[in-house]
């Protein structure tokens, strides 16, 4: 039976992840998780020692005071001491706060103390940023630091090694689980609440899109402070008991495709960025991959052509999936379903997606609106943390707005159409112009700024600035580098614009705002369309 039409969710009043999933399978005695250093060190993890070590965490955690509904930010990189933290987090009922270990300080500490957080989990890469934060933070006590020591900051490992087990409370699914930011368009970042249902809800994709099962080698190469990462790295595939990998190194594509052929992955989940690069690679056939078996796309539609490319040298047909932040994967091509390229698919089990109008009603066949979720179901998140206007403003006549728009066609595949609002889908991240444009008003030489995305065939989109100077600056190829790295060191690398064009004046409505809507539309005159989306 077609699952999207038998499917229930049946989520328990009782759930916590840690200990009624993850050690459900301590005892089975195989590998949970395969970890890739920096180094290119490798390092299998079981199931029982991965839930012996989180306990541990929990019970350092625990003697530092963090327990039901503390606040926890978590920025560490993908090594293991991230899932021992998140385990150990869920087994106390505290609500992780994960941020992109590139984040800097501003960024930081603005969820710091957006989010009322007690407590800082960190890197010791990253202590330099995390010591402004750790100075200036409102309400954070409590400092951790992973893989080696700093001042001021307690050793995670060092601690954890000596403390008992603790294998944590029973905890409610309506209890929050974390909070996730992501970027706003005109404001600062939102922190999206998601309670433990939503942990417990993972098991729909990782079954039915990811396509999991307990003999699966499960890569999904997010970053750890993103929704998708939650979704593919950590939740989806435990629920369905496979193992999974986490990789320390930025991604090359030829490296990638050699440890895929070595760890013999059979499920693999990228960002369309990183399948457009392998496309490219002119001997990509050579690769084998024999146990390779399934592959997705999440982050923005993936080109046809990538596809086609993709299934000629590997046999397999890659699943796009489209979903947010505040909610899962709520429309996707699954396992069996004719693939019809270019389309984002069909909705998901569990969810009931349509296109709307502005009155709030269903769209006729082929009219473009905006996409819209109906319900309530376990995967939507619960509020805009301290934001009851955003949260409000995100429904329409009932229907939860994505902030995408779309058309379906006569057999009820969707189509992507563009984005509502103005946040760019980059690569694998979004990001909002409203916070590059702060940070390049912090420039002395910047009188104004407006940040868009610009069509880029391997990004989907690449963060373009408009940029009017004050008087007594000039033009300049050394002005732009100035820019750029002033945003690399103010914000986080990845937000940086790669195109700065510097004009007279900016685009303005009556009112005096500024008008993104006609610099996109120029942009997309002049480079061509290329898809991209609000795509987690």
């Amino acid at each position: 039976m077609d699952p999207r039409v038998s499917f229930r969710w049946d989520v328990p009043k009782q759930f916590n992840f840690a200990r009624d999933v993850f050690d459900s399978h301590v005892g089975e005695e195989r590998l949970a998780l395969h970890y890739v250093s920096s180094e290119n060190v490798h390092r299998a993890y079981s199931f029982e020692e991965i839930s012996e070590t989180s306990q541990q965490y929990a019970r350092v955690f625990m003697d530092a005071g963090i327990g039901r509904g503390s606040r926890v930010l978590v920025s560490l990189p993908k090594i293991p001491e991230w899932i021992f933290t998140l385990l150990a987090l869920d087994r106390l009922g505290a609500v992780a706060i994960p941020c992109p270990e590139q984040l800097r300080a501003k960024d930081l500490l603005y969820r710091a103390d957006h989010s009322e957080a007690v407590a800082l989990v960190g890197d010791l890469n990253n202590v330099g940023e995390l010591d402004q934060v750790r100075a200036e933070a409102k309400t954070l006590k409590t400092f951790f630091v992973t893989r080696g020591e700093a001042d001021g900051w307690q050793t995670l490992e060092l601690l954890a090694h000596a403390a008992t087990p603790f294998a944590g409370v029973e905890t409610s699914a309506d209890e929050w689980a974390y909070i996730v930011y992501t970027s706003g368009t005109t404001k600062d970042p939102k922190g999206v609440v998601h309670d433990r249902a939503y942990m417990y809800a993972k098991r729909m994709q990782g079954r039915y899109w990811l396509d999991c099962k307990p003999e699966d080698l499960v890569w999904c190469t997010a970053g750890t402070g993103w929704a998708k990462s939650l979704w593919n790295v950590f939740l989806g595939p435990w629920s369905n008991g496979s193992a999974i990998v986490l990789h320390e190194s930025n991604f090359d594509p030829v490296a990638r495709i050699d440890l895929l052929d070595f760890l013999r992955v059979t499920v693999l989940c990228q960002a369309p960025t990183e399948y457009r690069l392998e496309a490219k690679l002119p001997d990509l056939a050579k690769w084998k991959l024999p146990h390779l078996r399934h592959c997705v796309s999440a982050g923005e539609p993936l080109n046809p052509e990538v596809i086609a490319r993709w299934k000629d040298a590997f046999g397999l047909t890659i699943l796009d999936g489209y979903g947010q932040t505040e909610n899962s994967l709520l429309v996707a091509n699954l396992p069996g379903d004719p693939v019809r390229p270019g389309s984002m698919g069909r909705p998901t089990p569990g969810h009931d997606v349509v296109v709307i109008d502005e009155d709030g009603h269903e769209t006729k066949t082929g009219e473009t609106g905006d996409i819209a979720l109906r319900g309530s179901p376990p995967t939507l998140f619960k509020e805009y943390l301290k934001n009851p206007d955003e949260t409000a403003a995100s429904y329409r006549n009932g229907h939860y707005l994505t902030g995408d728009r779309a058309y379906v066609d006569e057999d009820g595949y969707f189509w992507f159409v563009g984005r509502a609002d103005d946040v760019i889908s980059s690569g694998a991240y979004r990001i909002g112009p409203f916070e590059v444009e702060s940070a390049l008003l912090e420039h002395p030489a910047v009188a104004e700024s407006a940040v868009v995305g610009s069509p880029d065939a391997d990004r989907g989109n690449i963060v373009k600035a408009f940029v009017v100077l004050r008087a007594g600056n000039e033009p300049s190829d050394a002005l732009v580098g100035e820019l750029q790295e002033h945003c690399k060191k103010v914000t986080a690398p990845y937000k940086y614009p790669r195109e700065i064009e510097f004009v007279a004046e900016l685009p303005k409505t009556r009112s005096g705002k500024i008008r993104r809507v006609e610099l996109r539309q120029r942009e997309l005159e002049r480079k061509g369309a290329t898809r991209a989306s609000g795509f987690v």
